[in-house]
């Protein structure tokens, strides 16, 4: 009789041993298989922005497919002869602004999604899905008679606030997720302990929300910093101009300034880049706690 001997006190059972001649599927495919295509993608994704780097860093003439000697005579006039310097501003200013309002009005109604039940609420939901279909040359008429009426036509303001109407049913959305992800008794407690709700929401509740807060901030950063459309039809000013009408401006209808051009394109990349580098960890992180329902 073979009895089963059980395993010492605080030690646990090793796992089985999978059967011999069975491995799992990854483990079968070679590794050029697996190489191969990322290597195809990566060269697909970066000869672009070669492509782009050897316009903007070799003399303007030179056919070489190597950027020497190299020269920043591009930035130089894109910057100062084509006033991107102002455009640069100009972008700063609605990016960060429409980023502001965007963050701050989407907590606040994301959290009456989240928390409170009113009537319409599924149709209230639907119609934010819903306005996401609309696209953006639609709404460019009564936008222009509500800003011609009150004055905001070549503003700055008007550029802002039309980017965060654009932006706030998907954050609303994207927001009211990140909060059912926050159990409500942690917002119990604090009320227990004598806090009001704007206080224990801004004690518990804000400090979980980094993620998501951030994910949002820089999609409205994103989309407000790279939008044409509503630059171009609400500012006539070129000294109120953003970068991608900037962009526009370079090319005439004879001929394009590729070097120009170029250069121009990288410098309204640059800020984008950077705000991914730094910000990737917790644009992934927010992302991924939005998507699942508490």
């Amino acid at each position: 009789m073979i009895t089963e001997i059980a395993p010492a006190p605080g030690r646990t059972a090793p796992a089985p041993a999978p059967p011999r001649g069975r491995r799992r599927a990854w483990d079968e495919v070679p590794r050029w298989q697996i190489y191969l295509p990322l290597t195809v993608y990566l060269v697909f994704t970066l000869v672009p922005f070669y492509w782009i780097l050897l316009f903007a860093l070799r003399p303007a003439g030179s056919t070489s497919l190597v950027p020497w000697p190299v020269t920043f005579d591009h930035f130089e006039k894109v910057w100062t002869e084509r006033s991107f310097g102002t455009y640069f501003g100009n972008s700063v200013l609605v990016a960060v602004a429409t980023l502001l309002l965007t963050t701050v009005v989407a907590l606040a109604g994301g959290y009456a999604l989240a928390r409170f039940d009113f009537r319409m609420k599924r149709a209230f939901m639907l119609g934010l899905l819903c306005s996401q279909f609309v696209p953006g040359a639609l709404l460019l008429v009564p936008l222009f008679q509500i800003f011609a009426r009150l004055s905001m036509i070549n503003s700055l303001g008007s550029v802002i606030i039309a980017e965060t109407v654009f932006q706030l049913p998907l954050s609303m959305i994207l927001i009211s997720g990140f909060i059912r992800n926050v159990p409500p008794s942690l917002e119990e407690a604090a009320w227990v302990d004598g806090c009001n709700r704007f206080a224990a929401f801004r004690i518990v509740v804000l400090p979980l929300l980094r993620p998501g807060l951030i994910a949002v901030g820089s999609f409205a950063f994103v989309h407000a910093w790279n939008h044409f459309l509503f630059a171009l039809m609400f500012l006539s000013d070129q000294s109120k101009q953003t970068i991608p009408v900037g962009l526009n401006t370079l090319m005439g209808a004879d001929s394009v300034d590729l070097g120009a051009l170029a250069a121009g394109g990288i410098v309204a990349a640059v800020p984008v880049v950077i705000v991914f580098a730094f910000i990737q960890k917790w644009l992934i992180t927010g992302f991924s706690a939005g998507a699942v329902k508490g």
